[in-house]
């Protein structure tokens, strides 16, 4: 593996005819790192990873993965990386089982497809037809069959989709295993909750440019003063306010079963908090003094008023 980047991208822009759908975009991934691509439809995400891909030439700039020319040298880096795609036409008859056992042979040196089989925790479906599969277990076979040539560079289109909680700790894991042992994985997905737990960066692009970048840490610093925490949804606000004494029009549910306290987070406040959903046997969730939420960041620097994220 070259001692550089997995991958570089420098001033990257794609255009098609008079639509420019990326912009002069520059991000690296490293060995060992994730790196979470976001931002709404049409911003640039697609065109950005298919020309990282070899699929797309760019029009602008350069890309290098693994130090080589995507397109130039496609045929020498294809067995090097891994795609997953959030769709894929599949064989809808076969088993992941059997599917997994094809795609190795596509390989030199793949992985054992048994052992992906039980990592994606498809152990017990492994006969059962593509078609028949629920939407997350395709995801999660999607995701596998991605791994099966032992990548160096991974790139997965929303590997979460539709994913139930038990299956998303698998990618999860199964993630955080690559990244333990040197796989560079750039992600896009829509899934913000997601994209905080997965990734070591975060690059948020809008209309084809980078409008922000770094850490979930370094984004959502601020001088926001707001507690927000998680519990049952629909809470009693205003008896909460009371008991805080605070304004009743502070407390709000920007979405069901998430809360924020416009009041500074003092210590006698939240001590307040957790007591009063204690006394009333709530289970409190995720508990943030200042700063901002990465749905918030989001929000802010892509314009974005509501609709699919």
């Amino acid at each position: 593996m070259p001692s550089g980047p997995a991958v570089d991208c420098r001033d990257l822009s794609v255009t098609y005819g008079a639509v420019t759908a990326v912009d002069g975009v520059s991000f690296q991934v490293a060995p060992g790192e994730v790196l979470a691509l976001l931002g709404p439809n049409g911003a640039g995400k697609t065109s950005t990873v298919e020309t990282l891909e070899g699929y797309l030439a760019p029009t602008g700039g350069s890309v290098r993965v693994l130090g080589l020319d995507p397109r130039a040298d496609h045929r020498a880096l294809m067995p090097r990386i891994g795609v997953m795609l959030q769709k894929g036409g599949l064989y809808p008859t076969l088993g992941p089982a059997r599917i997994l056992r094809l795609f190795a042979r596509y390989f030199d040196d793949p992985a054992d497809p048994a052992a992906l089989l039980a990592d994606a925790g498809l152990a017990g479906v492994a006969r059962t037809p593509f078609r028949r599969l629920s939407g997350g277990e395709q995801q999660r076979l999607s995701l596998a069959l991605a791994l099966v040539g032992r990548p160096e560079v991974l790139f997965l289109d929303e590997p979460t989709a539709g994913v139930d909680p038990e299956g998303r700790l698998a990618v999860r894991r199964l993630i955080g295993e690559l990244r333990d042992r040197g796989v560079a994985v750039l992600l896009t997905t829509h899934e913000l909750p997601e994209a905080a737990k997965l990734a070591d960066r975060i690059l948020i692009v809008d209309h084809g440019r980078v409008v922000a970048a770094g850490t979930l840490a370094e984004l959502t610093a601020g001088e926001d003063p707001a507690v927000r925490f998680g519990a049952p949804p629909g809470l009693d606000r205003a008896g909460l306010a009371t008991a805080l004494g605070i304004d009743p029009a502070s407390v709000t549910e920007p979405e069901p079963g998430r809360y924020r306290l416009a009041d500074p987070g003092t210590p006698a406040r939240l001590a307040a908090l957790t007591a009063w959903l204690a006394d009333r046997d709530l289970a409190l969730a995720d508990l943030q003094v200042g700063g901002r939420t990465l749905e918030e960041v989001y929000l802010a620097v892509t314009h974005t008023s509501g609709g699919e994220l």
